[in-house]
């Protein structure tokens, strides 16, 4: 689909609040997080270009290796896309106990991969006009609280914001172990830490915050009058032709699925697919995708038309940072993208991992080739750091087959 014309949603109705309410602060600090278990959690080809099972043994075998071990996922789906010739390699099955393989069609949470998506939607309004990387807090959400309010979008995307996790609050985590099905109201996740100051001054360091995405996306609903959800739709999903790709509140997955499994060995998989809803993720991690839309965003999102040169710049200007979990080779953080500088070269893009699922996808720079790697079961450094190490290595592998066409 052509990104010529630039859309941008319409500046908000000066009538029309900014928020739909003033914040009501809530008791909470920082405490133990439960966010390992909740959120961590150029343009695509048409969408019917017929995607094909590579033959390339040795990437299968990789995968098939990470799926034999005792506390490895269930299931694993990795894509190559280059413009509209796509190549999918798959080990383990859809869901335990039957031989259905995870296919390129197949739901999947996105976890913390979700974060590119506010992104993309913030970088597009700058390109508009409708949002400066300098804007504030103070200026855009004047409702939050003042001590947060120098905080700007800039660093709100590049996780140097200072604002206190609200997935880390007592109160939080509290509903959330009392009901994983709880319905948040997502414009009112930062509730939870309204009576904390920030953790560092904003742009003195890097420190990863689910609540820096929640602001991103309030920010543009403030420019624009618009809910996320529908800017969604018509900055991301409709200019790259992502068909399955949604934003949803609750805790079911649309069918077809890849199930997600909780796997602590010597216990068989626990199907944890469907155990929290999304609504506490929203706009840090609550996208529900597929394979094949989640390798034509990871596409676009890295190169191409979708962002401005020039807006890209300003994107990829890098400080030390790893994604989360840490993608392959050395990290960097850029605006809600990470370098990852691997033994074949750079590629830009996300990881996630929620409940179930560890995600990891980029691109090239020029926007016309991208991979992706999704696995069900969470992965991260403090759950399972030899599997990470493992699974970063085959993404790696993924990258290089990539740049080798």
């Amino acid at each position: 689909m052509s990104l010529r014309s630039r859309r941008c949603s319409p500046p908000s109705h000066p009538d029309r609040p900014a928020r739909p309410a003033p914040l009501s602060a809530r008791p909470g600090h920082a405490a133990a997080a439960l966010l390992t278990a909740v959120l961590a959690l150029a343009p695509a080809g048409p969408a019917s270009a017929a995607p094909r099972d590579d033959d390339d043994l040795a990437l299968r075998a990789r995968l098939q290796e990470l799926v034999d071990r005792p506390d490895g996922p269930p299931g694993a789906i990795a894509v190559l896309r280059d413009g509209d010739r796509v190549r999918v390699y798959r080990a383990g099955t859809a869901e335990v106990g039957t031989r259905r393989p995870p296919r390129i069609d197949d739901h999947m949470r996105l976890a913390s991969a979700a974060k590119a998506f506010s992104g993309a939607v913030a970088l597009r309004l700058v390109d508009c006009g409708q949002l400066g990387l300098d804007d504030t807090i103070a200026e855009r959400l004047p409702t939050l609280p003042a001590a947060w309010g120098a905080v700007t979008l800039r660093q709100l995307l590049q996780h140097t914001s200072g604002l206190p996790d609200y997935s880390n609050a007592p109160d939080f985590v509290a509903l959330i172990r009392a009901d994983p099905h709880h319905v948040f109201d997502s414009r009112h996740l930062l509730d939870f830490v309204a009576d904390e100051d920030l953790e560092f001054t904003p742009g003195s360091q890097y420190h990863y915050s689910n609540s820096d995405n929640i602001a991103v996306a309030l920010m543009a609903e403030a420019v624009t009058g618009q809910r996320y959800e529908d800017l969604l739709a018509a900055e991301v999903y409709r200019p790259l032709g992502l068909r399955r790709t949604s934003l949803p509140s609750g805790y079911e997955l649309p069918e077809p699925y890849l199930h997600g499994y909780a796997v602590q060995p010597p216990e068989p998989p626990e199907d944890v697919s469907t155990l929290f809803g999304a609504s506490g993720a929203w706009a840090s991690g609550g996208i529900v995708s597929t394979p094949r839309d989640f390798s034509a965003f990871a596409a676009g999102y890295a190169g191409g038309p979708l962002i401005s040169a020039a807006t890209r710049r300003q994107q990829r200007t890098f400080v030390e940072g790893a994604s989360e979990p840490a993608g392959p080779g050395a990290n960097r953080a850029g605006l809600a993208i990470f370098e990852y500088s691997t033994r074949c070269g750079v590629v830009y893009g996300h990881t996630g991992n929620t409940a179930g699922y560890t995600q990891f996808g980029a691109g090239t720079p020029d926007g016309r080739r991208s991979v992706t790697v999704s696995v069900t079961t969470q992965v991260n450094e403090r759950v399972a750091p030899d599997l990470l190490a493992q699974l970063r290595a085959v993404e790696e592998d993924f990258v290089c087959a990539l740049s080798a066409g």
